[in-house]
C-alpha cells in the first residue's frame, strides 16, 4: 500500500471512529470472544493468512534489490530471470492469499453481523410493550444496523489489520536495519510528520462528520414524519410549506458547507502527506546513493530500502490509529450488549403449559397492577434522555375480579383512563399482574407458553394496524399455512370479499403504510378477517369501532357478530349501544369494577351505567344498532 493510500485509509478510520478514551473493558472482550467462538477455526486461518501475506509483502522489495544488484554486477541472465520469476510467483501468491483472506474476512464479518442481528432481534421481540412505547424506533433500528456493522468491523478490518501490520512492521524494520541502520533511523524521524497530522486532522474531520450526521438525521426524521400519510395530511391542513422548505433548506445548506470544507481539508491533508512521502523517498535515494557511491552500500540495497519504506510507513501509520479503531469497535459492541442485557419483564417458564382443547373461560382473580417505571423496561440511550424516569408503579387496577364462562361475552365500559384497556392487555400477557392472577381455561397465563397464548387468544384494537404489505401477507400473519380458500372465507365472513376482489391485484394488493390505502372501516374488517382466520377461542375487542362513522360501524358490527360466534369474548367499548347484548357488563371506574350485570339490570339499578347511557343517548339522533 502506498503512503498516499495509507493516508486516506488512516484519515477515514479516524474520522469515522468514535473518539472514546475509556480503558478496555475485559468483560466486553470476554463477551466478544464468546460470539467469535463458533468461528474460531476461520479466525485462526484468517490470522495465519494475514501473517503469510505480510511475509510475502516484505519479500518482494528484497528480491527487487537483488535484481538490481544482478544487473549492476553483470551476472548471468538466468539469475535475473529466476529472480523475476520468483517475484512473479510471489505476486500471484500474494494476490491469491489476498482473495482468500478477503473471503474469510467477509465470511467472518457477515457471520458476526448475522449472529448479532439475530440475537438483538430475537431479544427485542421478547421485550414488553412498555419497552416499545418508550423507545425511539430509529435508535433501536440503529443498534441493529450501524452498531452491529461497527462491531463487525472489529473482525473484518481491525483484527486482521493489527496482526498483519505488526508482522509487516517487524519484518520490514528488521530487514531495513540489516541493510542500513543509519538510513532507517533517519526515515523514522519523518514518521511524526506523517502520523500526527493524520490524527489531528482526523479529529477535526470527525467533528465535521458528526455535525453533518446530526443534520442528516434531523432531515431524515423530518422527512419520515412529513412523508407519512398522517404527517402529510397534517402539513397540508395546518403547516406552512414555505417555512418547512426554508428550515429543510437551511439544514441541507449546512451539510453542503460541511461537505465543501471536508473536501478541501482532505485534499490539503493528502497533498501535504504526498509531499512528506516524496521527501522520505528523496532522503533514501540521496543518502543511499551517497553511501553507494562511496562503496558502503550497493545499488540494489538502495532500491530495496526505497521499496521497503512504504512497507514501513503504512503499518506504522495504521497501528498509530489502531487504538481508535479498536475502541470504536468496542463501543459498538457495548451498545449492542446494552440492549441484550436489558432483561425482559415477561419470561416463559421452562415447563410452560398449553390450554386444553374446547371452549375456555377467562378469569381475573383479585388483580392489582401498575405500569412499570422506565428504568425497568427501557434504556436512556434509546429514549434520547440523560436519565431514565424512575417514577411508576402507581396502581391502575385495584382488585379486579370477574369471570367469563366459555362462549360468554363480557363487556367493559366506563370513563377514559378507568383501566379497561389495561385489563385487555393483561389477558395476552403484554404485561404481568403485580398481584392476583389472570387465567384462561383455569390456567394462570404466566404458566402458559407464548405459542399457546397466541393460538388461543386474539385481539382487535381500535387502530386496526396493518403492515405495508399485501392483503395476503397481512392475513397470513395469523395463520401462515392458510389456503386460498381459507383467506377468501375469512374475507367473506368479515364482509370484505367484494372489496378485495375489486382491487387491482386482489389479495396481492399492497395496503400501504399502516393500511392507509383502506378506509377506517375497511382496515378494521381486515383485522377482523385476520382474527377469523386464526380461529382463536378467546377474542378481545378493544374499542374496535371507536373511530368509525355509523355506516362503517354497522359493517364492522356485522363482521364482529361472525367473529364472536361461539367464542369467549371481552369487549371494551365507549359506545354502549355495541354492548347491550353482552352476557355480562362490567362498569370500571378508577381501576375497580363498581357495577356488574346485564344491560337491563344496570339500567334498572340507576347507577353509573345508567348515567353513562343517558349521557350518550339523551340527544337527537337514532341509537345505533348493537351486537345483538
Amino acid at each position: 500500500m502506498s503512503m498516499e493510500a495509507t493516508a486516506w485509509t488512516q484519515l477515514h478510520n479516524v474520522m469515522n471512529a468514535q473518539q472514546d478514551r475509556r480503558p478496555f473493558d475485559r468483560a466486553t472482550l470476554r463477551r466478544i470472544a464468546a460470539f467469535a467462538r463458533p468461528h474460531r477455526r476461520r479466525v485462526a486461518l484468517f490470522l495465519l493468512l494475514s501473517v503469510a501475506t505480510a511475509l510475502l509483502a516484505v519479500a518482494t522489495p528484497v528480491l527487487a534489490g537483488r535484481v538490481v544488484n544482478a544487473i549492476v554486477t553483470g551476472k548471468e541472465e538466468g539469475t535475473v530471470t529466476r529472480l523475476a520469476v520468483l517475484i512473479a510467483v510471489i505476486a500471484v501468491a500474494e494476490a491469491g492469499l489476498g482473495l482468500v483472506s478477503r473471503w474469510l474476512s467477509a465470511t467472518l464479518g457477515e457471520g458476526l453481523i448475522l449472529d448479532l442481528r439475530t440475537a438483538v432481534f430475537d431479544h427485542v421481540q421478547r421485550m414488553p410493550i412498555a419497552f416499545f412505547t418508550r423507545t425511539r424506533t430509529g435508535a433501536l433500528v440503529s443498534r441493529l444496523n450501524n452498531d452491529v456493522i461497527g462491531a463487525q468491523r472489529a473482525f473484518s478490518n481491525t483484527l486482521s489489520g493489527v496482526v498483519s501490520n505488526v508482522v509487516t512492521l517487524m519484518l520490514t524494520l528488521g530487514v531495513m536495519l540489516s541493510i542500513s541502520w543509519q538510513i532507517t533511523a533517519l526515515a523514522l524521524v519523518l514518521l511524526p510528520v506523517f502520523v500526527l497530522p493524520a490524527r489531528r486532522m482526523g479529529t477535526r474531520m470527525a467533528r465535521l462528520q458528526r455535525e453533518a450526521a446530526a443534520h442528516n438525521a434531523a432531515m431524515g426524521t423530518r422527512m419520515t414524519e412529513r412523508f407519512s400519510a398522517p404527517g402529510a395530511t397534517l402539513i397540508k391542513l395546518f403547516g406552512r410549506p414555505a417555512d418547512e422548505s426554508a428550515e429543510f433548506a437551511a439544514r441541507a445548506g449546512r451539510v453542503r458547507d460541511i461537505g465543501v470544507r471536508t473536501a478541501m481539508a482532505q485534499s490539503a491533508f493528502i497533498t501535504a502527506l504526498t509531499l512528506v512521502s516524496a521527501l522520505a523517498l528523496a532522503l533514501v535515494y540521496g543518502l543511499g546513493g551517497f553511501y553507494a557511491l562511496r562503496g558502503q552500500l550497493d545499488a540494489g540495497a538502495v532500491v530495496a530500502l526505497a521499496l521497503l519504506l512504504t512497507r514501513l510507513y503504512a503499518p506504522l501509520t495504521a497501528l498509530a490509529g489502531a487504538r481508535v479503531e479498536v475502541m470504536s469497535a468496542l463501543v459498538s459492541f457495548e451498545r449492542v450488549f446494552e440492549v441484550l442485557d436489558l432483561r425482559p419483564l415477561i419470561e416463559e417458564k421452562p415447563d410452560a403449559r398449553t390450554v386444553p382443547d374446547g371452549p375456555v373461560s377467562v378469569e381475573f382473580d383479585a388483580v392489582r397492577f401498575g405500569y412499570p417505571s422506565a428504568d425497568k423496561v427501557s434504556l436512556a440511550s434509546l429514549e434520547d434522555v440523560a436519565t431514565l424516569d424512575t417514577r411508576g408503579g402507581a396502581e391502575v387496577l385495584r382488585g379486579v375480579s370477574f369471570r367469563a364462562e366459555p362462549g360468554q361475552t363480557v363487556a367493559l365500559v366506563g370513563s377514559s383512563g378507568a383501566g379497561k384497556s389495561t385489563i385487555a392487555q393483561l389477558l395476552p400477557r403484554l404485561y404481568d399482574t403485580d398481584e392476583g392472577a389472570v387465567r384462561i381455561g383455569g390456567i394462570d397465563v404466566r404458566d402458559l407458553s407464548a405459542d399457546t397464548l397466541r393460538d388461543t387468544l386474539g385481539m382487535v384494537t381500535q387502530d386496526g394496524h396493518l403492515f405495508h404489505e399485501s392483503v395476503r401477507s397481512n392475513l397470513l400473519l395469523a395463520r401462515p399455512e392458510a389456503t386460498e380458500e381459507d383467506l377468501w372465507d375469512a374475507l367473506r365472513r368479515s364482509r370484505l370479499d367484494g372489496l378485495v376482489a375489486s382491487l387491482p391485484d386482489g389479495l396481492d394488493t399492497v395496503v400501504g403504510e399502516r393500511g392507509y390505502r383502506l378506509s377506517g372501516g375497511e382496515r378494521q374488517r381486515l383485522t377482523i378477517a385476520r382474527l377469523l382466520l386464526a380461529r382463536q377461542r378467546v377474542v378481545i375487542l378493544d374499542e374496535a369501532t371507536a373511530h368509525l362513522d355509523n355506516t362503517s360501524e354497522a359493517a364492522v358490527q356485522e363482521a364482529l357478530v361472525e367473529a364472536l360466534e361461539g367464542r369467549t369474548a371481552v369487549v371494551i367499548a365507549h359506545r354502549l349501544s355495541t354492548v347491550r347484548a353482552a352476557d355480562l357488563i362490567l362498569v370500571v371506574e378508577n381501576g375497580r369494577i363498581v357495577e356488574r350485570g346485564t344491560h337491563q339490570e344496570l339500567l334498572a339499578a340507576g347507577g353509573r351505567y345508567e348515567e353513562l347511557y343517558r349521557t350518550q343517548f339523551e340527544r337527537p339522533g337514532a341509537e345505533p344498532a348493537g351486537l345483538g
